[in-house]
This record gives C-alpha cells, structure tokens and sequence, in this order.
C-alpha cells in the first residue's frame, strides 16, 4: 500500500518516504533485531546499525553551515562484510563538511527505507606532508547488516539538503546484490597496480561489462603516496589522488563490492605507525582477521562455493621492509588456521588467494618475494590452494603448476590443473592502470606464443637479491590487462571448475586455463 493519491500529488519523493515509514509502525518494522522494510519494499531486510570508527576521527563541527543541497556524494564505493550474503557496506566521500549524512535502501528505487545515519570519518593531512596541502577529507560509511541472501537493493546516499530520494536526484542510486545463500555459477575479476589514469578508467569499462559479483584490487590502490617505501621520508605524497581514484572507479564499485588488499604503496606513514590509518578511513573490509595483528587488509570472506583470502605481504616483505615482520607471526598462523577450516568446509570446494607481493614472476623490477615464499607457499601447497593472485610487477605473468618451487607439471594456455594432486598456480595481474615494467624474455600469451626454456630472473631475499633461472614462466604479456575468474559448482563428486581468463584492455583474451577439483 503506497501513498494516497489526493497525497502524493502534494508531496515530493523524500516526503513520500517519510509517509511510508510513518505509517508502518515500529512495532510492525522491528523483527528480531533488523528492520524489516514489510510492505514498504517487498519484504527486503535492511537494517539501522552502522560501522563502528576503524580509526580516530575529527569530529564536524555542529556550527557547519555549509547548504548541503550544493554538495552531493562521489566515489561510491561497496564492500562485503564478513557473510557477503547478508551484510555489505556502501561508502562514500563528500568534498566539504555536511550535516547529518544519511543512506536510504529499498527494494525498489521508487520505494526506499527510512533515513539510516551514516558515520563520518574524517582525514587530516597537515600541510607539509608529501606535496599536499593542509587540508581534510570526508569518508561515509553505513554499514548494512541483516540483509536476503541473492537479493538486489537499490540505495541512495545523501545529507541534509541532499536527498537522493529527491525525483530530480534519482539518478544518482546505485544498486548492489547480495551474495547467494547457495552454490550458484558466478563470476568475479581482479587486478592490482590501478592508480589514476585512462587505462585505469579502461580497465574499469571492461570490468563492468563482465557483470562480476566482486573485484579483488591486490594492492597498490591510488598510489597517493608515489614513492611506496612506507616511510614518512616518502616523497610526492598527495592526499588529493584518493579523491581521484574513487571518483574514476565509482563506476564499478557503486554497484560491484571493491574488495581491497595492501600493497606497499598502501603504507601511508604519516597517519598511523602501520600506514594504514588512511586506509581505515576510507575503506570498511571483513573485520574478521586476526586479532591484535593491526592488519586490516588481511580477511576473509565465502561466496558461493568459493573461500577468498586476503593477505598483507608488507608483514612478510624483504624486498620493501617498512612493516615486515609487524604482525609477530600473527598473520601466518591466522592464515593457516583459515586454510584448515575452509578445506573441511562441506561449502566450499575453492581457496583463492589475493594479495601484493608476487610468489613467482620474473618481471625486471620486483621479481619474486622471498619472504612470501619462505612464510606462505608451503601453507599454499599444504592446503592444496587453487589459485593465488598477485600485483606488484605491472604485466601479465602465469606460472605452469608449481609444487616445491619447481614445475609440477606445464599447463599450456587452455589447460586444466587439479590442485588436489598437483600443485598451485600464481598469476600476477598487476597491469591495471600504472605504467608498464618489462621481462627479459619476450611476450608470450594467447595467439602469439614464444615458448622458452627457461627465464632468468631473480628473488628478493633478507640479504638481498638473488639471482635464478625458472623454468615456470608460462605466459607473458606486457600491456595492460585484468583477470576473469568464472566459478561453476558441480554434483558431489563432479569436477567443479575456475575458468580463468587474462584480459587485455583491448577485450582480447590473453590466457585461459582451468582449475579443477571434486565438489564436496
């Protein structure tokens, strides 16, 4: 039952709304914890709660005067939190202070909840910091909990004097969808190493149009802080690329949870004694990693069949050691404690992996990281992982089948490996955006193969570089590009696959190949 005729004709949207929730009592709204949209949105549950502050924040002045209807929201960005299929994140970023910033969600765009409070955190960066300015940024966030499984909400952010409910202002909701609350054939992709440029706006088109149910980012986000030593010595620091980088990836993450891990040029110093105070402003992750380990890109979350683990390798990093070894040990053990849980998991058939630094890659400029290596590859072989996605190096790499750091066995574009009995295959997909670094053997990928024996390469260890010559290096390619991954359930006992596919930001498809194992 909507608004009265005779009513409506008298009444904006925004006023509409607040009829409607009006109407529908509390007595009849509240339902075991959540608020039950009822008649109001078709039974969709949305709920009031919002997240609580990640890191210390100015508060807004109660004096602001600014007129909210002159400002609206930008770099919409989505996140899972720790169950996918009932709680996600919508946040966003406002250019000045404002009063009262709200998110409203529905079932329908003509039919959205009532007003939930949004929190503010707040990022001050002192003049002198890098290259910026003195000045502040405004992240949102309204945490929803209590939502359907495999259902699609609608939802609008807004203040005081900006309300998306507004007729002229409609085009400015976003969509999300919850994750299934069974297997079901989905598709997700990912990269790392975007920053802000036209083939980071490119790569994004393309994303798009592949309809993902999320995008794994493995690190290197915006790249405000250009120099990535994770020191406060870091030079050309600019807080206002942030501003830049969510506006341009708004087009994918207002609709596609962006789920984010750190790269070393994530380690912004100058805000928290890990770097990753700015990174808990703007960002609202799975809170579910490992206690007391000050690590907050490090989760884990399930969709659908498939298990997604994010790590930190900043803990682990000889190469660039501004927080190696910050977590105690902490991060590994929670990681190997999630690997064991997830494999007796009768839910899920697939671990994959994401996180920045590579395992294997012979790119000219990081190569391999030894403390990855030394910490993480024997928990990926263990627990026979079934893939792992790296950045760091800005090109295509994809490795044959590696077990105990040799060639397990080749697996030519459009072959199929079986983890159980075989081994572990490491992609780096680090070519979304940033300018491109270069291999000392030549391209070889989907349609123009140059197969070689061996690469020479090197690997960062704790004394320093090291020089090796692998035989693993499968395909190469050296332009910009993302990673496809589609997951389709079987039967108990069929074969369940990943379909996994390099994409060039020409649409050319790079690479293929298949990871296979039993469904549980």
């Amino acid at each position: 039952m909507g608004v009265p005729e005779r009513l409506a004709e008298r009444m904006s949207m925004a006023e509409q709304h607040e009829y409607l929730r009006a109407r529908f009592s509390r007595r009849t709204m509240i339902r075991g914890g959540a608020v039950t949209l009822g008649a109001v949105a078709g039974g969709a549950f949305v709920p009031g709660a919002t997240a609580q502050a990640a890191v210390p924040t100015q508060t807004v002045a109660s004096t602001e005067t600014v007129d909210g209807s002159l400002v609206a929201p930008f770099g919409r960005h989505l996140a899972f939190g720790n169950d996918p299929s009932t709680e996600i994140t919508v946040s966003w970023q406002v250019p000045v202070a404002v009063k009262k910033p709200f998110i409203r969600v529905g079932a329908q765009p003509w039919d959205l909840s009532r007003k939930i409070e949004a929190e503010v955190r707040t990022l001050y960066t002192p003049a002198g910091v890098g290259a910026s300015g003195d000045r502040t940024q405004y992240y949102l966030h309204a945490k929803l909990t209590h939502l359907r499984p495999g259902k699609t909400y609608y939802y609008g952010v807004g203040h005081a004097g900006f309300d998306p409910a507004e007729p002229h202002l409609l085009g400015t909701l976003g969509t999300f969808t919850t994750a299934p609350a069974h297997k079901t054939p989905f598709t997700f992709t990912a990269f790392g190493d975007q920053g802000v440029s036209y083939h980071g706006l490119a790569n994004d088109s393309l994303i798009l149009g592949q309809n993902p149910s999320f995008h794994l980012h493995a690190g290197d986000i915006a790249y405000a802080d250009p120099s990535g030593a994770g020191k406060t010595a870091d030079t050309g620091f600019d807080s206002r690329v942030w501003d830049q980088f969510l506006a341009q990836t708004e087009s994918v993450a207002k609709s596609v949870p962006w789920m984010v891990s750190y790269g070393n040029h994530d380690m912004e110093a100058w805000y928290s004694p890990n770097g990753y105070g700015g990174e808990e402003a703007r960002f609202t992750l799975p809170d579910n990693g490992p206690d007391k380990a000050h690590l907050p890109g490090v989760y884990s979350f399930v969709y659908g069949n498939t298990a997604v683990i994010s790590l930190d390798p900043n803990d682990v990093s000889f190469e660039i050691p501004a927080n190696l070894g910050i977590s105690g040990g902490t991060q590994t053990t929670w990681f190997e404690a999630q690997l064991k849980k997830y494999r007796a998991s009768k839910d899920v058939d697939f671990i994959v992996v994401f996180f920045h630094h590579c395992a294997y890659c012979t790119s000219t400029a990081h190569a391999s990281e030894g403390g990855v290596r030394q910490e993480w590859v024997p928990l990926f072989e263990k627990y026979t992982v079934d893939l792992v996605i790296n950045g760091h190096n800005h090109q295509y790499e994809r490795t044959d089948v590696i077990k105990g750091n040799e060639v397990a066995k080749k697996l030519p574009i459009g072959g199929t490996a079986y983890p159980e009995t075989e081994g572990v295959v490491y992609v780096t997909a680090g070519a979304a955006g940033r300018s491109l670094y270069a291999f000392t053997a030549p391209d070889s990928y989907e349609g123009h193969e140059h197969e070689v024996d061996s690469v020479a390469s090197f690997i960062n260890l704790k004394d320093g570089k090291q020089n090796e010559t692998v035989e693993w290096s499968r395909v190469r390619y050296l332009n910009y590009s993302f990673l496809r991954v589609d997951v389709t359930p079987a039967p108990r006992g069929r074969y369940t696959t990943l379909k996994v596919q390099g994409i060039a930001e020409t649409g050319d498809r790079i690479d293929h190949f298949t990871v296979a194992r039993r469904a549980k």
